[in-house]
């Protein structure tokens, strides 16, 4: 067996751990897209179903990855050529490192968004605004080059400084600060939306069951995003998990990461449809619930620069707990596979995903006539990623683990050597072997509209 790396760091503590996973799932689309699917596909209905499929189909992938991660001790494309030499294992890891360049290089576009609201909420941009107004200010700045383009750069540099530090200094540090401020701020914003007048309607929009609208293209939404959002299939959770101390429960802190990401996501929905429904207007979706109707609804708020700024803020921090996570994954490939320092590395990442990034933030201005296979730049980086890269690198970690990997690796590393007992190890096993490849194999015809269930 080969020599593991020299002074290989690791997290220094369980909570760091999950701190830092629960980070990376934890993202943009967990504060706004979420509650709004939650709520327009049954409410509480959607969210048993949700759950069912974390716990039965999302928590064995993530854990697949952490063991994969740990057994290796490797970045992710290291660690399928050190587990599987000789085979053609490694592409798996070769997806996840351009998985993560695509992602960082259009996630990051727009969670340069969020800069720029933050400092429109400070400086009162928003106030005396009309809906319409509002709207005009959104497509404006999305419209420009010069503003989005610096708040990318800002955005990338701070990931970037972040990342520069180390995983014990720099992702575990960083994450144990920012979980808990977001934590902090998500509950200050309930506690205003639902103390307003009228806030039960979007309570009960968000958690009042209609099993009516369950039908097989709810169970695939449900599906869907139980897997996108808890962070699976490009390599994060592989890479993170060759962080993990050989100590540490991989079950239990799957099983945490899950939860709080639910947890996190069905908190933001308490946070914004109380409010929306209390001003009485539509819920919209996406980036015209963020950033038209939310700003609308502050300026209506007693106190909502306040709220307006805490609001931004948290999806800032969310957006930096995912940005910090797969920026991690191309420089852990850079200095294990190119052997280069962790700085030096940090400063090719961060400019060569800017190149891409770049081609980002300008197809919303510039480069909007710019299409490749009718998308534009940022579209296809957003679609090739979430429907074909994800999803496929899902399915054949899984299938890895079960079929070549095997249960007796997988035991002995679920159970740190007989030190723990892993009762769930037949149903995981079995999940892993048949349900999970089967559920993911939907999700991503589903997304390629192979098929389409109504």
């Amino acid at each position: 067996m080969s020599a593991l790396p020299p002074k290989r760091e690791s997290f220094g503590s369980k909570f760091g751990v999950i701190a830092a996973a629960a980070g990376s799932a934890i993202g943009l689309g967990n504060i706004w897209r979420f509650p709004y699917v939650a709520g327009e596909n049954g409410g509480a209905a959607f969210i048993i179903l949700y759950l069912a499929f974390v716990i039965a189909i999302g928590i064995p992938v993530m854990l697949s990855e952490f063991t994969i991660g740990r057994r290796a001790q490797q970045n992710v494309y290291g660690s399928f050529r050190k587990l599987a030499p000789n085979r053609p294992w490694y592409l798996i890891g070769i997806m996840g490192v351009v998985a993560a360049f695509m992602i960082l290089a259009f996630y990051t576009a727009v969670a340069g968004w969020t800069l720029e609201y933050i400092y429109q909420a400070i400086t009162g941009g928003f106030n005396g605004k009309t809906p319409g107004e509002l709207n005009n200010m959104f497509d404006s700045f999305t419209s420009g080059t010069s503003r989005p383009l610096i708040w990318f750069f800002v955005f990338m540099g701070l990931t970037a400084f972040i990342i520069m530090a180390g995983v014990k200094n720099g992702i575990e540090k960083s994450t144990k600060i920012l979980m808990p401020l977001l934590l902090i701020i998500l509950v200050i914003l309930i506690v205003r939306s639902v103390t307003l007048p009228g806030a039960a309607k979007g309570i009960s929009f968000l958690f009042k069951p209609d099993f009516s609208k369950i039908g097989a293209s709810t169970v695939l939404e449900a599906l869907g995003q139980a897997f996108f959002s808890l962070s699976i299939g490009m390599g994060t959770l592989v890479t993170y998990g060759s962080y993990i101390q050989k100590s540490d429960d991989l079950g239990s802190t799957a099983f945490s990461v899950a939860m709080t990401d639910t947890f996190i996501a069905i908190m933001a929905g308490l946070a914004i449809f109380p409010a929306v429904f209390a001003f009485d207007i539509t819920p919209g979706y996406g980036e015209g619930l963020v950033f038209v109707t939310l700003p609308n609804i502050f300026q209506q708020m007693p106190g909502g620069t306040i709220f307006s700024i805490m609001f931004f803020l948290l999806l800032g921090v969310a957006a930096l707990t995912s940005t910090i996570s797969v920026l991690e994954v191309i420089v852990a490939f850079f200095v294990e596979e190119l052997k280069m320092k962790r700085k030096a590395a940090t400063y090719l990442a961060t400019f060569s995903v800017s190149l891409l990034g770049i081609m980002c933030v300008l197809s919303t201005s510039s480069m909007a006539d710019f299409k490749i296979f009718g998308f534009t730049v940022f579209g296809l980086m957003n679609f090739t990623t979430a429907n074909i890269l994800l999803p496929l690198g899902g399915l054949l970690i899984v299938i890895f683990v079960a079929w070549f990997f095997g249960r007796d690796k997988a035991k002995d590393e679920l159970t740190n050597g007989g030190k723990l007992k892993a009762l769930y190890l037949p149903v995981f096993m079995f999940i892993i072997k048949y349900v999970a490849p089967l559920a993911i194999a939907f999700v991503f015809l589903q997304g390629l509209g192979l098929i389409n269930l109504k």
